[in-house]
C-alpha cells in the first residue's frame, strides 16, 4: 500500500506559524512604516484570537475536504503516536507539548504585577509653541478698516466668499434671484444690515455684526464639509463616523474641552491634527487629519470661530492677560 505524503501536514503547520507571525510581529512592524511613529501599533489580543480562529476554521475545511486530504494530514500524527519516529521522540513529544500548553495556560491565568496605566492627557502640550499662546482669532473682532471695506463691498453688491461656497451660492442666486448676495445669510443681524444698506444709513455697528455673521456662515459651511462627519451637527462628537474610532471625537459642548484652552492651542491642534501630538498623547492618539495641508489659515480660523459658536463656548483667556 502506498504511503500518503506528509507535505499536507507540514503545510498546515507552516501556515499557522506564518499567520501568527504576520499578525503578532508583521502588522506592528508595518504600522511603524505607514504611520512614521517611533513605536509599533500592536494588534489587540481579541483581534489576534479572531484571526487565528478564522485561520484554523479555513484550514479545517481544507483538511476535511476529502478523505484523501484528511488521511494525508493524519498520517504523520498516526506514525508519531505509533512510535515509528522512535520511542524517544514520541516520549519527548508527549511530555513537551502538554508542558508547553500547561505553561501557556498558567502564564495567561496567573495574576501579574503591572505598572499602573498612565492617565489620559486631555490637552497634551509639550511641543505646543509658546508663541501661539497669545494668538487671537483674527475674524472674531473685525477692525474698523475691515468693516469699512465690507460696507463698500456690500454697497457694490460684490461681497466675496470663500472658494468652497462660490459654486453653491451661484446656484442659489441663479435659482432665487435675490436683490443682494448677502440674503443667503438669513440671520437677524444680516437682515438689519441689509435694511440699513437699502435705506442708505449704514453704520459700523450693524456692519460689524453683519460681517461677523458672514464669517460664521463661512465657518459653519467649512465645519459641515470637513468636521461634521466626526464631530457631528451638534459638535458633540456624535457624527456618523464617530463610532468607527477607538477614541471618539471630542465633544465641544463639554465644559472640559475647548472652553479650557486658549485659541492659539485650538488653532495649533486643528492645524497639526493627530500626527502633530507629542509622545505623551499615546496611546490615545487622535485620528484628526493635519488640516494645514488642506485648509488655508483663514479657513482654519473660521472653522474654529464656528466651533465655539456652535458649542456656545468661549475660549480661555491666557493667564498673561
Amino acid at each position: 500500500m502506498k504511503k500518503p505524503p506528509t507535505f499536507r501536514f507540514w503545510t498546515i503547520v507552516l501556515t499557522l506559524v506564518l499567520i501568527y507571525a504576520l499578525v503578532k510581529w508583521g502588522i506592528p512592524a508595518l504600522s511603524r512604516e505607514i504611520t512614521g511613529m517611533p513605536f509599533p501599533l500592536t494588534v489587540p489580543g481579541t483581534l489576534m484570537f479572531i484571526y487565528m480562529l478564522l485561520t484554523i476554521i479555513a484550514l479545517f475545511l481544507l483538511v476535511t475536504f476529502s478523505e484523501e486530504h484528511l488521511a494525508e494530514f493524519l498520517y504523520p500524527i498516526q506514525r508519531f503516536l505509533r512510535g515509528e519516529y522512535g520511542r524517544t521522540t514520541r516520549t519527548l513529544g508527549l511530555v513537551v507539548v502538554p508542558a508547553l500548553i500547561g505553561w501557556q495556560v498558567y502564564d495567561v491565568t496567573i495574576p501579574k504585577v503591572q505598572q499602573p496605566s498612565s492617565l489620559r492627557i486631555q490637552h497634551p502640550s509639550s511641543n505646543f509653541p509658546k508663541k501661539n499662546e497669545d494668538l487671537k482669532n483674527p475674524f472674531a473682532s473685525p477692525s474698523d478698516a475691515e468693516v469699512d471695506a465690507f460696507i463698500e463691498q456690500a454697497q457694490a453688491n460684490e461681497v466675496g466668499f470663500i472658494p468652497q461656497l462660490e459654486a453653491d451660492l451661484d446656484s442659489w442666486a441663479e435659482y432665487t434671484e435675490p436683490d443682494h448676495i448677502l440674503e443667503a445669510i438669513p440671520t437677524a443681524p444680516m437682515r438689519a444690515f441689509l435694511r440699513d444698506l437699502g435705506a442708505g444709513s449704514v453704520n459700523r455697528d450693524s456692519a460689524r455684526a453683519a460681517l461677523m455673521e458672514k464669517h460664521l456662515f463661512e465657518g459653519r459651511a467649512l465645519y459641515s464639509m470637513n468636521c461634521r462627519p466626526c464631530h457631528g451637527d451638534s459638535v458633540a462628537g456624535d457624527g456618523p463616523m464617530a463610532d468607527g474610532f477607538k477614541l471618539r471625537p471630542i465633544n465641544f459642548t463639554d465644559n472640559g474641552t475647548i472652553e479650557t484652552i486658549v485659541e492659539g492651542y485650538t488653532f495649533w491642534r486643528v492645524s497639526n491634527g493627530g500626527p502633530g501630538l507629542p509622545t505623551e498623547a499615546t496611546p490615545w492618539d487622535s485620528a484628526m487629519p493635519v488640516w494645514k495641508l488642506n485648509l488655508s489659515e483663514e479657513e482654519r480660523w473660521k472653522i474654529i470661530l464656528a466651533e465655539y459658536d456652535l458649542a456656545q463656548k468661549t475660549p480661555r483667556i491666557p493667564e498673561s492677560h
